[in-house]
């Protein structure tokens, strides 16, 4: 259930960079790859103003780092300070690594990052970021929009009982040769009158009001039905859904999954259940005993999210995992950093080691898939394969797929986009 990037196309953007000479060249760029609108900003403080008093706001930023009084960072803080959570191109002249900070700052307040970009940039590493989340430079439509309002738990409660919260899916396929091996469900709730509210954020309520096992069975219900239509046409593939720490004190949890999974009329194998490694560490004690039946029973367990809590190789080492997701944040740019590139390769060893299958989230690149093929991970997910979809667009996404597949195997292609 982890929250995706804005979606929608691309028709405002905003520059901000103190150079004259480098923002007019972004500028130019935009327009040349088809932005209907871009404004521009001499300073945090400027962009921070046109940000805080336009209508409609520009759907993507650009923003340099490195500005006198209000930087970059400073400028993404403010952003966040005042609830204006906009997508994102971060830029700079400065050392690859100190960019990629900034891109997790970014990321960690909220942010949709489409892309780090050392400068000078260049049309083709544009191009390639506005088409990375799937936005489509010079259609003037509005963007979906993230509410930034508080949520209200009845309203939840009731999306929830009514089935507003509904499921997409995205692709796992394998790393060797590009075929489907499963698919992993995601909540979305869009409201009509608010707009996309960022699954993070309903997930994180549903959590703290006592919904998240309310909201969990409706998920899990959904996958597992789209999951045995699948079947019966031949499609026969794995299904990843998520779990909430907080469902792991339940003992009646196993039977209720158990129960739905039958009434589906499918195997347990079947079913992934994915856990965020940094979730567990408060709830280790009446989770060990869930998580052990849960595999006696068959089901697949995931440790979602590889990497980025502080304990993971003693939840390895204590729970029956069968698969490590490694997580985006090592996994995107590796092959540009060498430090992410050993901290990946480590991982993959590991889950080798321990027969684990390894899967590697946050594939947005030829070069990611190539270096993960290099290091021998298994699966791969991201937006470079598909983005999430409705279970009504995957026929049209698998024919689609099918064509790339010769040049998936190979892997040899330049850097660009082969989304669809």
């Amino acid at each position: 259930m982890n929250p995706d990037p804005v979606l929608g196309q691309l028709a405002s953007v905003l520059v901000v960079d103190d150079s004259t000479v480098q923002r007019a060249h972004a500028v130019a760029l935009c327009r040349r790859l088809g932005v209907q609108t871009v404004y521009e900003a001499a300073s945090g403080e400027d962009a921070l103003d046109l940000l805080t008093f336009l209508e409609p706001r520009p759907q993507l930023v650009i923003v340099d780092l490195e500005m006198p009084n209000m930087d970059g960072v400073e400028l993404i803080q403010q952003l966040h300070q005042r609830a204006l959570i906009v997508p994102l191109i971060v830029a700079s002249g400065r050392e690859s690594s100190l960019i990629h900070s900034v891109e997790i700052l970014a990321s960690n307040l909220g942010f949709p990052v489409l892309a780090a970009l050392k400068k000078p940039i260049r049309s083709g590493m544009l191009e390639l970021a506005f088409g990375q989340f799937g936005l489509a430079p010079g259609v003037a439509t509005e963007p979906a929009r993230l509410d930034p309002s508080p949520l209200c738990p009845r309203a939840l409660a009731q999306a929830i009982t009514a089935g507003e919260i509904t499921v997409q899916y995205q692709p796992k396929v394998d790393l060797a040769t590009g075929a489907v091996r499963g698919m992993e469900a995601l909540a979305r709730w869009h409201r009509p009158t608010h707009g996309f509210t960022r699954p993070d954020h309903f997930i994180a309520l549903a959590e703290k009001e006592g919904l998240i096992h309310a909201l969990t069975l409706s998920v899990l219900d959904q996958a597992l039905a789209q999951a045995a239509r699948w079947n019966a046409t031949g499609m026969k593939v794995s299904m990843a859904i998520n779990l909430s720490p907080r469902l792991l004190d339940r003992p009646s949890l196993v039977q209720e999954v158990s129960d739905l999974v039958a009434a589906h009329g499918l195997e347990a194998a079947q079913v992934v259940l994915e856990i965020t490694e940094s979730s567990l560490v408060d709830f280790m004690g009446a989770a060990l005993g869930v998580l052990t039946r849960l595999r006696l029973k068959g089901f697949g367990l995931s440790i979602d999210d590889y990497g980025t809590g502080f304990s993971s190789m003693q939840q390895l080492s204590r729970i029956p995992f069968t698969e490590l997701k490694v997580d985006r944040s090592f996994v995107h740019g590796a092959h540009q950093r060498s430090n992410l590139r050993v901290i990946l390769q480590s991982a993959l060893d590991m889950a080798r080691q321990l027969d684990l299958v390894s899967v590697a989230e946050g594939i947005e690149t030829t070069e990611d898939w190539r270096l993960l093929q290099e290091c021998g991970c298994d699966v791969g997910q991201g937006y470079l394969i598909s983005r999430p979809l409705p279970a009504a667009d995957m026929p049209l996404w698998l024919r689609r797929h099918e064509t790339r597949l010769p040049t998936l195997r190979a892997a040899r292609a330049p850097s660009q986009s082969l989304q669809t």
